[in-house]
């Protein structure tokens, strides 16, 4: 891995607890997120927070990110708004450099045609079947799936998500990884004396 700079789209009604996990503990960890949305311009989340994106959507580039994260917002359900997000999604798989998505995230990159060959989860296999896709074959009832640099999660798995995304750019391995999972998905105390070791 050449950058330690993660990238978090944020757009108006993006879901904000989505990523919680993901973003502090790779924050925690030596990585840096930025966040990138349709233009500079001030997004609003679904829970009322304004955030200024770091930089536009047409100024990333995969090269300079070591993985790319799109979260669930009304917009993907709603219009094409969101699409140039999935389009750049492809962009990264294209190029090698990882991608997550959650909640309706998962739908916008159906469209866009990402999991048509991937093992993937999602909310439940008919709201991808709604998307027109042509991967439900692939389709797991699962928490959260890493396929070939794409990680999908359901929106009740921020936890089961955020693991995911500490597997593929090893921020926790083996047991401390085990371990960061019991803590804040299981509530398991004995957890926080492994991650801590």
């Amino acid at each position: 891995m050449t950058t330690r700079t993660v990238h978090l789209a944020v757009y108006d009604t993006y879901a904000d607890w989505e990523t919680g996990h993901t973003t502090a503990h790779l924050t925690q960890n030596g990585f840096t997120v930025r966040t990138v949305g349709p233009t500079t311009d001030p997004v609003v989340t679904m829970g009322g927070i304004r955030i200024q994106p770091d930089l536009a959507l047409s100024e990333l580039d995969p090269q300079d990110s070591a993985l790319f994260i799109l979260t669930g917002a009304h917009l993907w359900d709603s219009g094409d708004d969101l699409a140039p997000f999935a389009a750049k999604a492809r962009e990264f798989l294209d190029a090698g450099v990882p991608v997550a998505a959650i909640c309706g995230a998962t739908a916008g990159i159906a469209r866009e045609g990402l999991l048509d060959d991937r093992a993937h989860t999602s909310a439940a296999p008919f709201y991808l079947d709604a998307t027109g896709y042509k991967g439900g074959a692939h389709y797991l009832d699962t928490d959260a799936v890493t396929d070939r640099d794409l990680i999908t999660a359901g929106p009740t798995e921020p936890v089961a998500f955020a693991r995911e995304v500490f597997a593929l750019l090893k921020v926790y391995e083996g047991e401390k990884l085990d371990a960061w999972y019991r803590l804040f998905h299981d509530s398991d105390a004995a957890a926080f004396a492994v991650l801590n070791s």
